[in-house]
C-alpha cells in the first residue's frame, strides 16, 4: 500500500521555511517573521492574563467584601421600618442576602499612633456567611466578634501602624459627644483585636475596622437597631442598576449607594487600560503581519530563479501562488506555537516574577495608595488565547495574499534573463 503523495506545493514552501545553508536570506527572514509574530503574541496574552487577573481580584475579592448596594439612613427608625425595608429589598430577583450595619466615622488610637477610620457594626453571623472577608483573615476570625462584645478586627496595615497584634488593645473614639457639666468629652471605648486581615486594597487594610452590632450601639449612642442595611447582589456589575430599581420602591426616608460610587471609576480604568493596551498590541501584531509581508516579498525576489524554473517544469501560476502562501501560513504557524507557549508560560509565571523583582530591588511595582491592590495578579483564559492565536493565523493568511500573487505573475523568461 502506497503513502498518500505530499502536496508539491506544501512541501517546496516546507523546504524553504527550514532553508538551511543555501539560503541564508531565506532563513534569516523567516526567522525574523517568526520572531516578530511570537513576541506580540506572547506579550498580549501576558498583558490580557493580567487584566483579567485585576478584573478578578476585583470582583471576587475586594468586591466580595464590599457590600454591593447600601441603604442607609440618618433618621432613627424603628425595627419595624427596617424590616419592611429587608423585605422590599429581598424580594428583588437579584439580591441575595442582606445584613444589618451600623456605619460611621471615628477614630482607632494606641499608645503608638491613631489613624481616622471607617466603623462597621456586623451581624458576626451575617458577615461571614455574605462576606469573603473570611478567605483574608491573616490572625484571629470574624467569627470571634460573636463571643467578644468589645471585639475589633481590623486590616494589617492599620495593625502595623497601630503597632498591635491579636490581643492588644484599640481605643475607638465616636463622633457622640458624652456630655459633662464642666466639658464635652469624645465618647471612647477599649476593644480587643480579634483579628486582622489583609485584602491588598489599602482603603480596606487601613480605613476600614468591624466589630460587633451591639458594641457599635453602645459606642455612637444611636436608638435605631442599626442605620444601614448593605446588600449582595447576584452579577456584581449589574449593583448599580439594582440600586437604582430598589430605590423607586423604598420609603423617601432612605438612600441607597452601590459600590460603583467608590470603587467604579477604578474598575472602569482597569477595563479602559484593558482595551487601550489591548488595541495597541494588535497593533504590534499588524507591524509583525506587515514584516511577514515584507519578509516574503523579499524571498520572492530572492526565489525568482527557482520560480522560473519550476514554471518551465510544468508549474501552474497557482501551484507557485499556493507554495508562497503554505510558506506565510508555516511562517504564522510556527510564530504561534512559539508565542502562545511564551505567553502561556510568561502568564502563570508573571506574578512570582513581579514579587521577586520587587524583593530583589526593594522597589513597589504597584503603590497600594494608587491601585486598588498591592501585587501583580494574573488569571490565564483559554478564550483570550484560542482567540489571539485564530486572529494571529487570519493575519498570517492574509499577509501572503500579496506576496504570493506577485511570485504568481512572474515570467520566466523575464527572470532567467535576470539570472
Amino acid at each position: 500500500m502506497s503513502d498518500k503523495p505530499v502536496s508539491l506545493p506544501r512541501y517546496i514552501a516546507f523546504r524553504y521555511v527550514s532553508a538551511g545553508k543555501r539560503s541564508h536570506l531565506v532563513s534569516f527572514m523567516s526567522i525574523i517573521s517568526i520572531f516578530g509574530l511570537a513576541l506580540g503574541i506572547a506579550i498580549l496574552i501576558i498583558v490580557l492574563s493580567v487584566m483579567n487577573g485585576f478584573d478578578q481580584e476585583m470582583r471576587q475579592n475586594i468586591l466580595g467584601i464590599v457590600p454591593h448596594i447600601t441603604i442607609s439612613s440618618d433618621e432613627n427608625l424603628s425595627q419595624a421600618a427596617w424590616d419592611e425595608i429587608e423585605s422590599i429589598s429581598s424580594q428583588h430577583p437579584d439580591v441575595l442576602s442582606t445584613a444589618p450595619l451600623i456605619q460611621a466615622m471615628g477614630v482607632a488610637a494606641t499608645a503608638a499612633g491613631n489613624k481616622g477610620v471607617l466603623i462597621n457594626g456586623v451581624d458576626a453571623v451575617a458577615e461571614a456567611e455574605t462576606s469573603a472577608i473570611g478567605r483574608f483573615m491573616r490572625s484571629g476570625s470574624i467569627a470571634a466578634l460573636q463571643q467578644s462584645k468589645w471585639g475589633i478586627v481590623i486590616g494589617e496595615t492599620l495593625a502595623t501602624r497601630l503597632a498591635v497584634s491579636v490581643g492588644d488593645k484599640i481605643d475607638l473614639f465616636s463622633p457622640a459627644i458624652g456630655m459633662n457639666p464642666l466639658t464635652p468629652l469624645a465618647t471612647f471605648r477599649g476593644f480587643e483585636l480579634v483579628g486582622v486581615y489583609k485584602v491588598g486594597s489599602e482603603d480596606l487594610d487601613s480605613n476600614l475596622v468591624m466589630i460587633n452590632l451591639a458594641a457599635a450601639r453602645a459606642l455612637f449612642k444611636i436608638r435605631s437597631p442599626y442605620n444601614a442595611l448593605t446588600l449582595r447582589t447576584t452579577d456584581v456589575l449589574q449593583a448599580e442598576k439594582i440600586r437604582v430599581q430598589l430605590d423607586a420602591t423604598l420609603p423617601g426616608d432612605v438612600r441607597t449607594q452601590s459600590w460603583t460610587a467608590t470603587l467604579g471609576s477604578i474598575y472602569q480604568n482597569i477595563q479602559f487600560s484593558r482595551s487601550i493596551i489591548s488595541f495597541m498590541l494588535w497593533l504590534l501584531i499588524g507591524v509583525a503581519a506587515f514584516n511577514l509581508v515584507v519578509s516574503l516579498i523579499m524571498i520572492v525576489r530572492d526565489k525568482r530563479g527557482d520560480i522560473a524554473i519550476l514554471r518551465t517544469l510544468g508549474a501552474s501560476p497557482a501551484t507557485i501562488n499556493h507554495i508562497f502562501m503554505w510558506q506565510g501560513c508555516f511562517i504564522g504557524l510556527l510564530g504561534i506555537i512559539v508565542g502562545v507557549s511564551a505567553g502561556i508560560l510568561g502568564s502563570l509565571n508573571v506574578s512570582r516574577l513581579a514579587a521577586f523583582i520587587e524583593q530583589r530591588f526593594s522597589i513597589q511595582l504597584l503603590n497600594a495608595e494608587v491601585y486598588p491592590i498591592d501585587f501583580l495578579p494574573s488569571q490565564l483564559n483559554m478564550v483570550d488565547v484560542v482567540l489571539v492565536a485564530f486572529g494571529v493565523l487570519v493575519l498570517s493568511l492574509l499577509a501572503t495574499l500579496y506576496p504570493a500573487r506577485r511570485a504568481a505573475a512572474i515570467q520566466p523568461a523575464e527572470a532567467l534573463r535576470a539570472e
